[in-house]
């Protein structure tokens, strides 16, 4: 089906939770067939990606992940603080030298993508960084036990098969990196 094809109508909204990093709300819907239903959906706020290149390898961020109860490895990422927003690649470079201390002479956009389309609106931008150059980091409280390492692209792809290196979005934007010419 093309996107000129049927849609989900919404009937109805309202929102059910909210905090300072997510909104859950209720819909009631309209299916094509005209059945109704109900949609849960997890409204977040877009986010990037950050792919730090150097010497045929990548920078990544290792942080304990509260929901998985263990500490993982990642490309850094992030979204704007409350109450802040701007371009993406200028919340690409920030992140990257929040979680890094690494500031990139060049940030190529590489793609976007959806988080979680089947019950989230957030998506994000990913980012490779080259010609980088090190400097201090300047974590937030939350990342204060954040370290990151310099790996090989063998040892990112190994660590992907070994199960060591498993968030999502971090994998698909290898695969965005992939791509590149």
């Amino acid at each position: 089906m093309t996107d000129d094809g049927p849609r989900i109508r919404q009937l109805n909204s309202r929102e059910v939770y909210r905090s300072a990093w997510m909104r859950i709300r209720e819909d009631d819907v309209e299916f094509p067939d005209g059945s109704t239903g109900l949609y849960a959906v997890v409204d977040k706020q877009d986010f990037v990606v950050v792919l730090p290149y150097q010497d045929d390898g990548f920078w990544l961020v290792q942080q304990f992940r509260y929901p998985v109860g263990r500490r993982e490895w990642e490309f850094p990422q992030g979204g704007w603080p409350a109450g802040h927003t701007g371009a993406q690649v200028e919340l690409a470079a920030a992140e990257l030298r929040e979680e890094t201390g690494l500031r990139a002479g060049t940030l190529t956009h590489l793609g976007r993508l959806h988080a979680a389309y089947g019950y989230s609106s957030q998506g994000y931008d990913v980012y490779l960084a080259t010609d980088l150059t090190a400097g201090p980091a300047a974590r937030e409280s939350t990342e204060s036990d954040m370290v990151h390492a310099w790996r090989s692209e063998a040892d990112v792809r190994a660590m992907i098969r070994a199960g060591t290196f498993a968030d999502a979005h971090s994998v698909a934007a290898l695969a965005l990196f992939d791509l590149c010419p």
